[in-house]
């Protein structure tokens, strides 16, 4: 046996191995997103889901009329409304949560996180001086209901 052909076939191997994931890749979730024009939390959200691996598409024709469609009651409701296969992003939901929310593919309408609390992605600029307020990432049942997906600490002013 040659070793010399061996070696090549290995590193041969190794080449093409190492090159299938570059083509045989999926393309990242595509987050479709409502939202108002002039909103620049919203614009800083997107930025934060496309640091993250996501691929946007954004409508700028405000969120109300989207949100209560697709079955987010107004209470829960923030400055945008999203939807990532299959399932609804109400507010400022970090791309971790949606991350893992696809991994897992709970029965459920999708994450919310209400209001728009101060240090969530999206309101977590320079502005607010390093300020992160407690909030919660909810899952929304099919029926209605929430449960707390995750939790995020307060976080005092550096």
């Amino acid at each position: 046996m040659d070793l010399k052909l061996d070696r090549r076939r290995l590193l041969g191997t190794l080449a093409a191995a190492l090159a299938l994931p570059a083509f045989g890749r999926a393309k990242p979730p595509l987050v479709e997103v409502w939202k108002d024009p002039s909103c620049g939390c919203c614009q800083d959200w997107l930025a934060h889901m496309q640091a993250n691996g996501f691929e946007l598409r954004s409508y700028d024709t405000g969120n109300v009329a989207v949100r209560q469609r697709l079955g987010v009651p107004a209470k829960l409701g923030s400055c945008h409304t999203a939807r990532v296969d299959g399932y609804v992003i109400e507010g400022h939901v970090p791309a971790s949560e949606v991350q893992r929310l696809l991994r897992e593919r709970p029965p459920a309408l999708g994450l919310v996180v209400p209001g728009m609390p101060i240090g969530s992605p999206g309101m977590d600029t320079p502005a607010y001086g390093g300020r992160r307020d407690a909030y919660s990432v909810l899952l929304l049942g099919k029926d209605g209901q929430t449960s707390v997906y995750a939790s995020y600490s307060a976080r005092a002013p550096v």
